[in-house]
């Protein structure tokens, strides 16, 4: 089934929760790679690949905002305490405002750099709302990054809290987003 009930998560929601979670990590760890390198010839050329990557996770963000928005979101199992509703509530908002402002301080340090990143892979450039200013690229990049660790830490969070349904609730709420079957044949 691709959208939701009020019980399960879908094929294309756990298909975006995946694929971004993936993606979202595997950029924290070429950031972090990509700056601990030394310097090299080539490092504009992993810093564009970053950049290409970061706009694809903001429109995959996007789109899986918007088939959030129009989908039900399962609901939580009637003994799940109200602080921790509350709890799941405030740190999914933050998972994607978090992605969505490591992405635009990072497109901000794409046009605020002297550099140029706005090619996409090549196939077409991406408009900068930032100008080129050396003091706001350095500050950008610095927030960037900061913010990255912030995302990071949610995501390890996020995982937390999944095994902790999982493992000692021992309820469905994670096996949901591995697939309806998982979910189906958990206790």
């Amino acid at each position: 089934m691709i959208g939701n009930t009020s019980s399960r998560w879908g094929t294309l929601a756990r298909a975006f929760h995946w694929v971004l979670g993936i993606a979202i990590i595997g950029m924290i760890a070429y950031g972090w790679w990509m700056n601990h390198i030394p310097a090299r010839p080539d490092r504009f050329f992993y810093r564009s690949i970053h950049a290409d990557i970061g706009y694809l996770i903001l429109l995959l963000t996007a789109l899986r905002l918007l088939w959030r928005g129009v989908n039900p979101t399962p609901a939580l199992p009637d003994d799940v305490p109200g602080w921790q509703r509350i709890a799941a509530r405030v740190s999914h908002g933050a998972l994607y405002a978090v992605t969505i402002l490591v992405i635009m301080l990072g497109w901000a340090h794409s046009g605020a750099s002297s550099r140029d990143y706005s090619s996409f892979f090549g196939l077409f450039h991406v408009p900068q709302f930032t100008s080129p200013d050396r003091e706001a690229a350095r500050a950008y990049e610095h927030r960037h990054i900061f913010f990255a660790y912030v995302l990071l830490a949610l995501i390890a969070l996020h995982v937390v809290a999944a095994a902790f349904h999982h493992f000692v609730r021992r309820d469905r709420i994670a096996s949901r987003m591995v697939g309806a079957e998982a979910a189906d044949r958990t206790i």
